[in-house]
């Protein structure tokens, strides 16, 4: 099957998905968001205990299940500590560099649904000031929030219902170039979530049938490590839908769908891997077959769980993964039709 997806339709949800914070942890509007579009495509949505997505298309045959996954919750931090100077110490969410988050606009979510905005800026934040500015080590412990309220104190940022165990979510500033690509933080993973998207919206604009039914699992943990660390019963074959990562010694570009060989945590199914190139290759689909030595997906945290499948990973290519990202916008178009080729059987 060679599926033609809905361009408007994906990039159109990508950006919505790329506005909506949703750190891991606070996914609870995002959730909202999805639950919004598997409605509008007459889909049944529930949600698991730990509040990811669960969501089924039928299959010809209800004998066998394949489970499509990716995930919707993104780095973000949490307020630590709020300091006498009136500004507030994080803690990360995810694993970034700190480097990657200096001078970013942020918003800080408090408990009493108030939202503030700020600056996360190093300790050091001025050249004209502080000598060491230049080579202030970039760590957790150096970084804070200026928040852009009238606040000089702990007690003033106290008296504005901001604490200890608030979420902070980072500005994505989303952009999509006239040359098709797709600029943003957090396309990790909402790119993937955009693609599957486009395969049930194809499904049911086109009125095809995959070959058995198919579980979208959208995880919201994924970035702590244990998103789809727990799936439902009868699932046989898993496909994490994640970023592929681009740099030195791999294979993967921009406009790429990386099928991934072997992550940290080992080897996927030989067989899956090899029938998702034999796809790529036969719909013409630019693709990479890459090793990622630092990574994780919900199909290993699905392994580790003691799940009994079958597991494989792919997604469209992203630069400066856990930076600022960029894809281009035909990888993720051709993600959704490698997945649609594979789920038809």
């Amino acid at each position: 099957m060679n599926i033609q997806p809905n361009e408007t339709y994906i990039l159109d949800l990508l950006t919505k998905l790329l506005n909506t914070p949703s750190p891991s942890g606070f996914t609870q509007r995002i959730m909202k968001l999805i639950a919004t579009e598997a409605s509008a495509l007459g889909l049944p949505f529930t949600q698991n205990e730990k509040g990811g997505a669960l969501i089924t298309l039928k299959g010809k045959d209800s004998s066998r299940r394949i489970a499509l996954s990716a995930h919707v919750d993104t780095l973000g931090a949490m307020v630590r500590s709020v300091t006498e100077r009136g500004t507030l110490a994080i803690t990360s969410i995810g694993g970034f560099m700190m480097q990657s988050i200096e001078n970013e606009y942020c918003m800080i979510h408090t408990r009493s649904s108030k939202v503030y905005t700020g600056t996360i800026l190093t300790t050091r934040p001025s050249v004209h000031v502080y000598s060491d500015a230049r080579d202030f080590t970039r760590e957790e412990s150096h970084m804070e929030i200026r928040i852009d309220e009238l606040v000089s104190t702990k007690e003033d940022v106290l008296k504005l219902g901001i604490m200890a165990g608030d979420y902070i979510s980072f500005d994505a500033r989303p952009v999509i170039t006239p040359s098709g690509y797709v600029k943003s933080r957090h396309l990790d993973d909402k790119a993937s979530v955009a693609a599957l998207f486009g395969l049930l919206e194809s499904s049911c604009r086109e009125g095809w049938q995959p070959a058995h039914d198919v579980v979208l699992l959208i995880s919201n943990y994924e970035e702590v490590g244990h998103g789809a660390s727990s799936i439902p019963g009868g699932i046989h074959e898993m496909i994490a839908v994640d970023m592929g990562a681009i740099g030195d010694d791999l294979n993967c570009k921009e406009t790429d769908v990386s099928i991934c060989a072997k992550d940290s945590t080992g080897p996927y199914d030989y067989d899956m891997t090899g029938k998702l190139i034999q796809l790529a290759q036969r719909l013409n689909i630019p693709h990479s077959i890459d090793i990622y030595p630092h990574y994780g997906s919900d199909a290993s945290a699905a392994l580790r769980g003691g799940n009994n499948i079958r597991a494989a990973l792919l997604g469209p290519g992203v630069h400066a993964s856990h930076a600022m990202e960029r894809t281009h916008k035909q990888a993720i178009f051709n993600t959704a039709k490698l997945l649609a080729a594979y789920v038809a059987g």
